[in-house]
């Protein structure tokens, strides 16, 4: 198992492609020819159309640190986004303060669409809400997941998802890099990164086994195989299927192999190309621009601000007007070795490997993912290379705290978290762990994030599998006294 340190920052926005291409030809040319005004635009909490910013919650790796290209003692650090985010330091979104109560479990189930119509919300994610007394500081707190309760009413629970490709052209490409600011210089130069297509010059991929969009779509995360927790079957299903059973494993007892939390059915849609404008993106195409060993793919950067801008703002709205998005449905834009930082051109701030998010006017209630087929190579210790496990980070995380509103004991120091954390991202603490690689019909041997149970962040007993605290058995405890 490696262990590789994660971080997560957020980067910048590309233009408009194939979907409803003629449309937007005109914003297109404004955005380039004036770059101060977006730059504007997303530094505002409000969106261009009114609507007010909404959360993130990012996956970041500090790369500089994972090439060692960070000195003793150096004051580089990173940029926080204008974006309002959950971050390592704290909470965004929903109630972060903790409520009085002496249940230990008091969970309640609905279901949230027919309970938002009521009240003109419109349709939602089915969703149940818990109530829970933490042993780990004797407060009560109060949640939403995805899903069926498994402590009432548990049952099978599908949610239509969308796979979007993301065709990332960028304008400028890397041409020096100084460890001491973390700056690149840069100069003109084309590079578009296509999930879609076959990468040949990869050394870390082969034949037939080298297109993104094909190796998602066989992945555990699609497609489901066994899985076995310690010496515990879990079932033959999805990960995220799977690691939402053994998070309540011991709740469901009888009810275990009718538990679904599925994605399904999934369409993976035609690809939207997105050309990034010079100020908002570059390509890091020297493979050695780093320093040795060599990378086995170019990296795209694009500033974060920008890009979930306009995805909130131009690309999510048209999805919603010509491919039936709503919010019942979720969305994943799949990059192919495409990152996001703030700026794109320092590695100071870098890099953002995927988030989860939401957006929508009055109510934010569409959420979405973007997330990073890693193939470069960069962002681990060992040169090996991340592909699903991004995805099944971000994916998780979203089904167990989807509108980024869950608070927790503060928890911290581990996994992408230096300091405290106080939100249930179930991906954050333990990442950089993987399970063993899954080797799955096509002989591609994916990796998968180990991920943190609910009783991890709310304190013992245990009411995962094997009595542990996560999927694979790393944490044997809870996160223990609150972080300070």
């Amino acid at each position: 198992m490696k262990h590789k340190p994660l971080l997560f920052s957020l980067g910048a926005m590309v233009l408009f492609g194939t979907l409803v291409q003629t449309a937007y030809g005109q914003e297109q040319a404004v955005k380039k020819a004036d770059p101060t005004n977006a730059a504007s635009a997303v530094s505002s909490e409000s969106k261009p159309d009114g609507r007010t910013a909404s959360p993130i919650h990012p996956l970041f790796i500090d790369v500089m640190k994972m090439r060692g290209l960070k000195p003793a003692g150096s004051n580089l650090t990173v940029t926080t986004p204008s974006k309002t985010m959950a971050t390592p330091g704290g909470f965004a979104g929903g109630n972060s303060q903790p409520t009085s109560g002496s249940s230990r479990f008091a969970p309640s189930a609905f279901d949230s669409q027919d309970r938002n119509d009521e009240n003109g919300v419109g349709p939602t994610l089915p969703l149940w809400t818990f109530r829970v007394h933490s042993s780990r500081d004797g407060n009560s707190y109060s949640g939403a997941m995805v899903g069926k309760n498994p402590f009432r009413d548990p049952g099978k629970t599908k949610v239509p998802t969308k796979v979007i490709p993301l065709i990332i052209k960028t304008q400028l490409v890397a041409t020096s890099f100084d460890s001491t600011t973390g700056n690149l210089g840069t100069a003109p130069g084309n590079s578009t990164f296509d999930p879609t297509s076959p990468d040949s010059t990869n050394p870390c991929l082969s034949a037939p086994n080298n297109v993104a969009t094909h190796l998602v779509s066989q992945s555990p995360i699609f497609t489901p195989t066994k899985f076995v927790f310690g010496a515990t079957n879990v079932g033959t299903t999805t990960y995220n299927d799977a690691f939402q059973r053994a998070n309540f494993w011991n709740i469901l007892g009888e009810d275990r192999d009718s538990y679904h939390v599925l994605l399904d059915p999934v369409q993976v849609l035609d690809p939207i190309t997105l050309e990034v404008p010079d100020v908002y993106g570059v390509a890091i195409a020297n493979l050695l621009l780093l320093g040795s060993p060599a990378f086995c793919a170019p990296l795209g950067i694009v500033d974060i601000n920008w890009f979930d801008t306009y995805l909130d703002g131009t690309v999510i709205p048209a999805l919603t007007k010509e491919r039936n998005l709503d919010p019942t449905k979720l969305p994943i834009f799949l990059v192919y070795n495409v990152v996001w930082a703030s700026p794109a051109n320092s590695l100071a701030g870098c890099c953002i490997l995927g988030y989860h998010g939401t957006t929508g006017f009055p109510i934010p209630t569409q959420t979405y993912s973007p997330a990073e087929f890693d193939t470069t190579g960069l962002f681990t210790s060992d040169g090996s290379i991340l592909d699903t496990e991004v995805l099944s980070h971000e994916i998780d995380e979203w089904m167990d705290d989807p509108m980024i509103s869950n608070p927790t004991p503060p928890w911290g120091h581990t996994g992408q978290v230096g300091g405290c954390q106080a939100n249930l991202e179930v991906g954050d603490p333990l990442s950089g762990t993987d399970l063993p690689l899954v080797t799955m019909p096509n002989g591609f041997k994916y990796h998968l994030q180990e991920l943190a149970f609910f009783s991890w962040f709310f304190g013992a007993p245990s009411i995962g599998v094997n009595g542990w605290y996560s999927d694979n058995g790393t944490f044997l405890t809870d996160a223990g006294a609150p972080c300070h």
